[in-house]
């Protein structure tokens, strides 16, 4: 069986999407090109948003200069928050978020970009594996 569908999903243009985690372990979030921005975390009770917040467990991220692989990561540490905000030498952010976090009743991320990044949703450590065709939509 592929990876895609045993061990991770995608949602490759998550920037500021929910996207339904009830059926993962966790969400690894992948912000690319940013020169310099904000991330703010979210979660919601609906794809549309519903009742939605910030959610602050942000405590770690690792950066990556270039994000072309010729650098290691750096980890970032902070207080618990819903944000993380990078440097114009960060060009690459993995934050990962597990299901467990968030609060109950709510069964959507997302992070936004405040600036010019990108973000791609890994969605891990699938409940029930499928084929890659036989996935379920996950964003909205």
């Amino acid at each position: 069986m592929d990876a895609l569908g045993r061990l991770f999903d995608i949602v490759p243009v998550a920037d500021g999407v929910f996207i339904n985690v009830s059926q993962c372990g966790g969400v690894t979030f992948l912000g690319i090109l940013a020169a310099g921005d904000t991330w703010t975390l979210q979660e919601a009770t609906a794809a549309s948003g519903g009742t939605e917040q910030n959610l602050s467990v942000i405590t770690k991220s690792y950066v990556q200069t270039t994000g072309a692989g010729a650098d290691t990561w750096t980890k970032l540490t902070q207080a618990a928050n819903a944000a993380e905000v990078t440097t114009s030498a960060q060009d690459c952010v993995v934050i990962e978020v597990d299901v467990e976090e968030l609060s109950a009743g709510f069964d959507y991320l997302k992070l936004t970009s405040t600036s010019t990044g990108t973000v791609t949703a890994i969605l891990r450590d699938l409940k029930v594996q499928r084929k890659p065709e036989n996935l379920p939509a996950r964003g909205a």
